[in-house]
């Protein structure tokens, strides 16, 4: 069974939390609050999130300095971070935000069929990515075990690994070709990236294949 990706929604007031729930529980994927920036890294310290939604304006720690501590940590500075605000205080505000770290910057109100549909997008390449990592490390145990291992990857194994592959392939190219053209930089950067990994996984297992160098 496929576990649900998390979702983060960060913002101090609590009618706003209630609304992005709305809006994003058409996903049916696992809505978490954090009602400030340092309950939000206090979450990034157990759990995997697909995409952080993080309001600018909060008192204390706000959106900016948040993001700069996401980015600082190893275990989480690759999480899209979507900044939402609800004051436009023009190009200088902007930057900032994607300076920050941030693969896309919403003001308020919003569009919610938009917002869903990006979300959407970065959830999906979350799920192609934990299926990549499930072939790599399925992988690594047979490349662990040498050459010795690849009589046995001639049979049943490697093929079951190839299709699965091959299948994670296949949505992944869906997926890019859909944002092909799209004004979404984030999102097709993040796809590029994936890509990249499922070639080299491919290589990594071609490589075992019987007869290979």
């Amino acid at each position: 069974m496929v576990q649900k990706a998390k979702i983060l929604l960060v913002d101090d007031r609590p009618e706003n939390l209630l609304a992005l729930e709305a809006i994003l529980s058409a996903l049916d994927q696992t809505l978490v609050r954090a009602a400030s920036g340092e309950e939000a890294l206090k979450a990034l310290l157990t759990d995997d999130f697909a995409v952080i939604l993080l309001d600018v304006q909060m008192p204390g720690m706000d959106g900016f300095e948040t993001a700069s501590h996401i980015k600082r940590r190893e275990r989480t500075r690759d999480i899209p971070i979507i900044f939402l605000t609800a004051i436009n205080h023009g190009p200088h505000h902007t930057f900032r935000g994607y300076a920050a770290g941030a693969v896309d910057y919403i003001s308020k109100p919003f569009d919610p069929w938009v917002l869903r549909a990006k979300v959407s997008v970065f959830v999906d390449l979350y799920m192609k990515n934990c299926q990549l990592k499930e072939q790599a490390a399925l992988l690594r145990l047979q490349l662990e075990a040498g050459d010795a291992a690849r009589p046995a990857l001639g049979g049943a194994l490697l093929s079951e690994l190839s299709a699965r592959l091959a299948s994670v392939e296949e949505q992944a190219e869906a997926l890019t070709k859909q944002l092909d053209g799209a004004d979404d930089s984030g999102a097709a950067a993040t796809a590029a990236h994936l890509e990249r990994k499922l070639a080299g996984l491919r290589r990594a297992l071609e490589a075992l294949r019987p007869g290979s160098d």
